[in-house]
């Protein structure tokens, strides 16, 4: 019985230790047992705000309209889907130094593909795309440190 009440009290400083570092999923091996813990996340849907007015004091030189709005320079991003980082940690492209990445740019995911590694504490985290299309941008570099809701890739539905 103390071996299930030792497990418990394992659990129970995962569950603190993930609350205390803001980690949304852990997973520990240990032979043939195998722990892995996630938290449900809060969706956060940010709600584009309209780019001010410009404020003019005097005539502009023959510059001024030289440069479309931001809004029109990429018409083309409209309607991509962030695949974001849901923890603090180090990504990974590929599964070792040695092989290809889990996924480029113009090649098609599913929700199910895994599109790279995040390591969070020694702790190997597989980042699924979650949504279907074209991975249209990758944002990070291997090895580069990444923040927890950081955007990783731009997808295409």
């Amino acid at each position: 019985m103390a071996d299930k009440q030792d497990d418990l009290k394992k659990v129970k400083e995962l569950i603190d230790l993930m609350k205390e570092n803001d980690l949304v999923e852990i997973e520990l091996s240990d032979g043939d047992r195998k722990i892995h813990l996630k938290r449900p996340q809060a969706i956060i849907s940010q709600i584009p705000m309209p780019p001010a007015p410009p404020v003019y004091s005097a005539p502009a030189p023959s510059t001024a309209f030289s440069k479309p709005p931001a809004e029109m320079a990429f018409p083309e991003e409209s309607g991509l889907v962030e695949i974001k980082s849901p923890i603090v940690g180090t990504f990974y492209a590929a599964p070792n130094p040695e092989a290809n990445p889990y996924v480029q740019t113009g090649e098609r995911v599913a929700p199910d593909t895994i599109v790279c590694i995040v390591e969070a504490m020694k702790v190997m985290n597989e980042i699924k795309a979650e949504t279907s299309g074209t991975i249209v941008e990758i944002l990070v570099k291997d090895g580069q440190s990444v923040e927890f809701g950081q955007v990783l890739f731009k997808v295409r539905p």
